[in-house]
């Protein structure tokens, strides 16, 4: 992967989520009243969201786990409700602020260690677990197993990561996007075909040790994603 392209994706993806849709991501992780094309996302996530928790052992008591774009936080809290020690990173420092805020005065959040960074910085340590929910959506597949890869040494049980599956409508609207751009459009989700993503998880060799497990994929209106377990 080359440095300077993750560089400039992941500028793209922070300036987006720090300062021109802060206000809509802030809501649509929230309990405030959306329309109907949001409120299907938000179904969308919080029904992957459940997916990749039920893909965890109940009980977290001692395990450590990373929380790789952690956005608002809902995810971290959950874990960390289930007795993990959790790390959440997210690309946004507004995000994180949210997180803490609406962490504050769960008993939890003496577990929990937010942080805004690069999910990928080898300083935050090993953990037992990472999870990459919606983060890895926004880069091309060099990329994603660029990540994993980097991630990987450092993961003693598994890796949970979603991804956006290639479809002839996922497709069309990738190709139609990059005919317009806009400075305050979304970042593009980069849809992977899945068989090209199992061969290339299979041939990276620091991916090795690791099997391809569960799958689950999520479909709500505009929301559609795929979960896969790597366990070592």
């Amino acid at each position: 992967m080359s440095t300077s392209t993750y560089e400039r994706r992941r500028s793209e993806i922070e300036t987006y989520f720090d300062r021109t849709a802060l206000a809509a991501w802030a809501r649509m992780t929230s309990d405030a009243p959306l329309g109907r094309i949001r409120a299907t996302v938000r179904a969308g996530r919080e029904a992957m969201r459940a997916s990749l928790l039920a893909m965890l052992p109940a009980d977290l008591t001692g395990a450590r786990l990373l929380d790789a774009g952690c956005g608002t936080g809902a995810l971290a809290l959950e874990a960390a409700r289930r007795g993990a020690q959790v790390v959440g990173i997210d690309i946004s420092p507004q995000l994180i602020g949210i997180a803490r805020e609406r962490a504050a005065n769960d008993a939890a959040m003496a577990q929990i260690e937010f942080s805004a960074g690069d999910m990928l910085d080898p300083a935050y340590g090993r953990f037992d677990y990472v999870i990459a929910m919606d983060s890895l959506i926004h880069y091309a597949q060099p990329m994603v197993i660029a990540a994993l890869a980097s991630l990987a040494p450092r993961v003693d049980q598994a890796i949970l990561f979603t991804f956006a599956p290639r479809t002839p409508l996922l497709a069309t609207m990738h190709l139609v996007g990059r005919q317009f751009p806009r400075s305050d459009r979304a970042p593009m989700i980069e849809p992977l075909g899945e068989r090209a993503l199992h061969r290339a998880i299979r041939s990276t060799p620091s991916l090795r040790a690791f099997s391809i497990g569960r799958s689950e994929k999520i479909t709500s209106g505009f929301y559609v994603s795929k979960a896969l377990e790597l366990r070592r």
